[in-house]
């Protein structure tokens, strides 16, 4: 669209604000590389390296097989990105404002809200994660003082006050600034990674070899077969991204083009991942030969290195990364859902301060309270409710509207606007979610559906789409502009 078509002429206080209107063309400086580096800031914090590792030694399957699996993961993730990154590539707005076409103007605010809670929830958790990076670099400096309160020490905390603070100065600097950090973060990673790797080769030798062929012997305790193995590593992986998946649109809407974007997630997902994982093999192994069991924690295998220099190059790194995930998966997605609930008086600015305020209260007890008591269940299964939401966005985008919105109309309340349905509120795609739902649920507290693993999130997302579509065929589409 042209930059005069997506120029509201109408600004409803109740949906406008200048965060959540329409990026003109001049305004967007994003291009494949900043994507690749939103999905490499993603992939390379210390869970996404425990979990590429974990997976070559926990389901039985040749180490090839698993690649595979990986590797078909990341094509699955990219065409569900490419499907939800588009319309916010076309019309310049994040997913909260996008929503509004499918769910209705007021009703966006219902899967904004829950995401919204989601993101704050884990923005908490990944904060203390990256702040044990900091305070491994604190305690090789100064050493360990002793003492917890709350189940932590004093550098501890002094960790996550600086994590904390570090993260909304970062924020407040703005989108650009953010950019900058990802597109640092992310190569630096990979350095880090790959000489870790150098090392855990060289220090290994000729045993690298044959420890590699004891993990590609497909040797470990799980029960199932080849085909739900590969299935089980696939779904994982598809599980492990879900969280961007749905509001990717809050990245794309910066990207100067869409084939800057497919660029961008081809590079960023299915060969990022091979290669990052390729890596995390080759250290698993040399983990293997060396210590006489498979690490993958990459903090226990620094401390088994012992090198100085590289602990604290590693501490500043794996920082990095996990600030980088946050930011991506955690605190800018609720930054854009809170401004949307009040867009008058709360802007992506103060939606961001609001979030990092109740997350330093999840961050900072999750050692000796949350973690305990079973909350991330909870939290999971708001995770699994969302899904619904996905296959809605698409189906209605790209079935129904036909990949075209009235962009006026998005940011309309009056009573004959195109997405207004009755008092702001898509009943029939309330309907569709609340079915979709059922399942979603179902699939986290119900343990016959455990099987399904990662599955769960793309079957909710498709009977989403699905019942959407059935109930919306007889409900008249308006009337679009581009």
């Amino acid at each position: 669209m042209t930059d005069q078509e997506l120029d509201i002429q109408h600004r409803d206080p109740r949906l406008y604000n200048d965060d959540l209107a329409p990026i003109k063309s001049e305004r967007r400086t994003w291009g494949w590389f900043e994507i690749f580096n939103v999905w490499s800031n993603d992939i390379q914090s210390l869970f996404g390296y425990t979990l590429a590792a974990s997976l070559f030694i926990s389901y039985g399957l040749n180490g090839w097989a698993v690649m595979a699996a990986i590797v078909l993961a990341g094509f699955v993730v990219m065409v569900l990105v490419n499907l939800t990154g588009k319309p916010s590539v076309k019309y310049g707005i994040p997913f909260p404002v996008m929503i509004r076409a499918s769910m209705g103007v007021h009703g966006a605010n219902f899967p904004a809200m829950l995401r919204a809670i989601i993101g704050i929830f884990w923005y908490g958790v990944q904060t203390y994660f990256a702040s044990t990076a900091v305070s491994l670099l604190l305690t090789t400096l100064f050493g360990d003082p002793g003492g917890q309160w709350l189940g932590m020490t004093a550098l501890d905390w002094l960790s996550f006050v600086i994590v904390w603070c570090f993260q909304i100065a970062l924020f407040w600097q703005g989108i650009e600034r953010i950019k900058h950090f990802l597109n640092w973060a992310g190569p630096l990673v990979y350095v880090v990674m790959v000489v870790l790797m150098l090392i855990i080769w060289f220090q290994a030798g000729s045993d690298l070899l044959p420890a590699i062929s004891t993990i590609f012997s497909g040797a470990s305790d799980y029960e199932g077969n080849s085909l739900t193995a590969f299935m089980a590593i696939t779904g994982t992986m598809i599980a492990y991204f879900a969280a961007v998946v749905i509001n990717f649109g809050d990245f794309t809407r910066f990207v100067k083009s869409e084939r800057e974007m497919k660029l961008g997630n081809l590079l960023g997902l299915p060969l990022n991942v091979a290669f990052f994982s390729f890596i995390a093999l080759i250290i698993t192994a040399g983990t293997l030969a060396l210590f006489g069991e498979t690490l993958t924690n990459p903090s226990d295998i620094i401390d088994r290195v012992d090198s100085l220099p590289l602990t604290i190059v590693a501490a500043v790194t794996f920082f990095a990364a996990t600030v980088g995930i946050n930011l991506v998966a955690n605190f800018i997605p609720p930054a854009y859902d809170l401004a949307n609930l009040f867009p008058r008086r709360i802007s992506f600015r103060i939606g961001g301060l609001i979030t990092a305020v109740i997350a330093f209260f999840v961050g900072a007890l999750w050692m000796s309270v949350i973690s305990k008591i079973g909350i991330a269940g909870f939290v999971n299964a708001l995770g699994a409710v969302v899904a619904p939401f996905y296959g809605i966005i698409v189906v209605d985008y790209y079935l129904l509207k036909r990949q075209r919105l009235n962009i006026q109309d998005v940011f309309s309340c009056e009573s004959d606007g195109a997405y207004h349905y009755v008092k702001g509120w898509n009943r029939r795609a309330l309907v569709a979610f609340a079915l979709a739902a059922l399942f979603s649920v179902s699939s986290v507290w119900v343990p016959a559906l455990e099987a399904l693993g990662g599955y769960a999130w793309l079957i909710g997302a498709a009977l989403g789409g699905l019942f959407h579509y059935l109930l919306m065929l007889g409900q008249r589409q308006p009337v679009t502009t581009g």
